[in-house]
């Protein structure tokens, strides 16, 4: 499927969830790691907030791309951030969603207000 970029330069982003490792089975608990690299993947909850629209959403991020000094409520930056639709068949049922994925997680900062 395809991978989409997603420009957050205006957006802000909130840590909801501090990184956790990311879970590929849970009947087995084995822990997700990148195809390529064989890297640990972390998860992150985030609220993304743009153009007065808001979305809870889970982040993957490279175990070495997780920085020091996140706090749950501040903001963050994503940097890298693509989404990539997925769908599947579970026990019968169709199941789709979209992905997120981002090459770190990093403290951030409120976007500047825009002069009115």
């Amino acid at each position: 499927m395809r991978v989409i970029r997603v420009d957050a330069s205006a957006a802000t982003i909130l840590l909801t969830e501090a990184p956790a490792p990311k879970v590929r089975d849970r009947q087995t608990g084995e822990i997700a790691k990148d195809a390529v690299s064989g890297e640990v993947l972390m998860t992150v909850g985030v609220v993304y907030i743009d153009e007065g629209e808001s979305s809870l959403i889970q982040v993957a991020v490279p175990e070495s791309g997780v920085t020091e000094g996140l706090t749950v409520g501040a903001p963050v930056s994503l940097p890298g951030l693509v989404a990539r639709p997925w769908q599947s068949v579970f026990n019968g049922q169709e199941r789709h969603g979209i992905a997120y994925r981002a090459t770190a997680v990093a403290p951030g900062a409120f976007p500047m207000a825009e002069a009115g």
